[in-house]
């Protein structure tokens, strides 16, 4: 198809979002080489449009006439109860004749590879991709594609693509996420809507208050459009515009001026901020400058300048743009049916008309023939060559010639719009394992070696590995190094070496809060433990796991207790039982002044329009950890047989963690204000 082509040109595609009907006609006529949008309830847009049954085949059909390849989003994460809804759609999406899918939850995948193997798997920006380690994983798993996070600079997107085989994808316009993606628990947690499953209420656009910053958690929204070239340069396979639930005008304008750009002509950043913007644009993730410039909100200035340019926009879609090229070759000879051959470079097809009559007058002229097939208005095509066998003396009415002409393009229309040849298969949905737990355990995670305890009724517990590595008195049969959940590019390498030193002096078990730290627990020779961060809430998802070598893992706390209880593995299942939960990851602090983090103690708080107050945790000024404004706490409930429960300490003192250790042990009750999270709640 032409989106290919353009991609191996070494152009990257232009990817637009598409909410409806109208976004999907507004991304394909303005230039879209490829849209992706959502097929039912799996996608983390379910509020935009959804694009199912008959409505999902006639988008593809849509597309692929028009030279456009379409991406579907299945990119929520599962629950165990909803495994043969998935797999529905998925089998749907593979008749349609999509190209490819969007993946968050890992039993999506397996799913995916039973039911069409010829179906492509990209790995969604919700699984937080932002190293190469993280990228070779998803190629280990069979992706085609990895859309990185939009936390990372230009400089290291072209370290990752140095290292790694499988095609990035990288946004180049729209809204930031105040987290990284995928790892966002905040709307969850406030109000019982997952970003994580399509429902993100986008609560970081409140006025949270940080260091005098009234919306501390809202970023501007990014545009690198003028940086297309940095992105060819460096090999991009596709750049990708955010916002499916904007309008048609918004996806028009963007893709346009990325068109602009890639074709050499100039564009209006000044329209796209009109069109939308929060107070502007930001770069700062592109040239890696994270300061409090990044920061924005919508206005109401910013909604009335939308008014002024609406009308110029909508020029840019009101009909297909006529660029995808074809040659016909007409054949007109005597005491046969007219004849026209129409070719785009990969279909032909050829179809008959009326039979000549010999001219009473003035005969046809070739020249007036290859006129009336040009006539293409309203059809993607655009005629770059006509060839025309005409016997002399012969006459074709207009209206013949014509309906010859619409015949050959619908002809053509249909052969590229049809679903090819695929294997579908049925899905198996069995589940032949059973989880066995004979007793539960109780696990710590610490954050610091002040607040170290090796106590033994603590069966295993976790330490940074920066800790580990500066008091290897910690490393014990019971110990596990925790990879950092955030590991950008510039300190891969750095970790790596740290693990390995690590597993030299006795550690055998590595906290993994992301794939990309599960392959880097592999290959210093460790056995990966699966943290919260891996987003586990379905059997099969553990499955998975368990296959690519992790031999225990958390639970998501976005899984309520009864679906915990549910879940089936071969493997020992743990969850997080005690301890503030980390809410969000945040690569652009919002304490961070305009002279920089010199005057920052390290624990600044962020505080919301009720006046509770949320930690952040600087983590070595790499990325920052927001915490829940009021501890987790479950030891006194019903729980779960699971074989482990987890004390989360991040910001407690030496004191107060041994209190909350013997508090959890015993099964007390709390004794200060605390919450029991998502587990008794239902999560939308």
């Amino acid at each position: 198809m032409e989106a290919m082509s353009k991609v191996k040109n070494n152009n990257p595609e232009i990817l637009a979002p598409v909410g409806t009907e109208g976004s999907l006609e507004a991304a394909v006529y303005a230039g879209a080489d490829a849209v992706y949008f959502g097929a039912g309830a799996c996608n983390a847009r379910r509020n935009a449009g959804q694009f199912t049954g008959e409505r999902l085949k006639e988008a593809v059909r849509f597309c692929h006439a028009h030279g456009v390849s379409v991406h579907v989003t299945v990119n929520t994460l599962v629950r165990d109860e909803e495994r043969t809804a998935v797999a529905d759609t998925l089998t749907e999406i593979a008749e349609s004749g999509a190209d490819a899918i969007i993946v968050q939850d890992l039993t999506v995948m397996r799913l995916a590879k039973q039911i069409c193997p010829e179906l492509e798997l990209h790995g969604s920006t919700q699984m937080a991709v932002h190293n190469a380690s993280g990228v070779r994983m998803l190629e280990d798993l069979g992706f085609s594609r990895a859309v990185l996070a939009r936390e990372l600079s230009i400089d290291e997107i072209r370290k990752i693509k140095e290292q790694t085989q499988i095609e990035l994808e990288c946004f180049i316009h729209g809204a930031l996420c105040m987290s990284a993606s995928g790892i966002c628990y905040l709307s969850a947690m406030l109000g019982e809507r997952s970003g994580n499953r399509g429902m993100c209420a986008q609560p970081c656009r409140l006025p949270f208050v940080c260091n005098g910053s009234e919306y501390a958690l809202s970023l501007k929204d990014m545009s690198h459009i003028a940086h297309y070239d940095a992105y060819r340069q460096i090999g991009v396979a596709s750049l990708k515009i955010e916002g499916r639930l904007k309008s048609p005008d918004y996806v028009a304008a963007a893709v346009d001026a990325v068109r602009r750009v890639r074709d050499g002509e100039p564009y209006s950043e000044q329209v796209l901020r009109d069109v939308f913007s929060r107070g502007g644009f930001t770069e700062g993730y592109y040239t890696g400058k994270r300061n409090h410039t990044m920061f924005g909100v919508r206005t109401q200035e910013d909604a009335k300048r939308a008014q002024t340019v609406l009308s110029g926009i909508r020029q840019l879609y009101r009909g297909p743009r006529n660029d995808v090229p074809i040659s016909m070759q007409a054949r007109i000879v005597s005491d046969s049916q007219a004849s026209l051959t129409v070719n785009d470079g990969t279909h032909t097809v050829t179809v008959t008309g009326e039979i000549p009559e010999i001219a009473r007058h003035t005969p046809m002229r070739p020249e007036s023939v290859e006129k009336s097939l040009r006539k293409t208005g309203g059809t993607p095509f655009a005629v770059e060559s006509v060839a025309c066998e005409l016997e002399d003396g012969l006459m074709l009415p207009s209206s013949a010639l014509n309906a010859l002409r619409r015949s050959g393009l619908d002809a053509l229309y249909e052969a590229r719009a049809a679903v090819p040849e695929r294997t579908i298969r049925t899905a198996d949905l069995s589940i032949p394992y059973t989880r066995r737990t004979e007793k539960s355990r109780l696990c710590v995670r610490f954050a610091s070696f002040e607040q170290f305890l090796d106590d033994p009724a603590i069966a295993f517990y976790s330490l940074p590995i920066d800790v580990l590595a500066k008091h290897p008195e910690c490393i014990t049969e019971r110990a596990v190094g925790e990879i950092p959940i955030l590991i950008y590019p510039d300190e891969e390498e750095k970790t790596r070496t740290t693990l390995r030193s690590l597993k030299e002096r006795g550690m055998r078990l590595a906290l993994a809060e992301n794939i990309g730290a599960i392959r880097l627990a592999k290959e210093a020779g460790l056995i990966p433990i699966g943290g919260y961060g891996l987003n586990v809430t379905n059997s099969d998802a553990i499955e998975v796991y368990r296959g690519m070598g992790v031999e225990a893992l958390f639970v998501s706390f976005e899984l309520s207790a009864p679906k915990a209880r549910d879940l089936q593995s071969a493997i020992p299942l743990g969850m997080l039982a005690a301890g503030r939960l980390p809410l969000m990851q945040l690569r652009s602090c919002p304490a961070r002044s305009d002279k920089g983090c010199g005057s920052c103690s390290g624990r600044p708080v962020v505080t919301d329009r009720k006046g509770a107050s949320f930690p952040l945790v600087c983590r070595e000024r790499r990325y920052s950890t927001l915490l829940n404004s009021v501890p987790l706490y479950l030891c006194d409930k019903q729980l779960p047989p699971l074989d482990f429960y987890a004390v989360y300490l991040t910001i407690e003192t030496a004191e107060e963690a041994r209190a909350l250790i013997r508090a959890a042990a015993n099964g007390d009750a709390p004794g200060s204000p605390h919450t029991t999270g998502l587990a008794f709640r239902k999560l939308l």
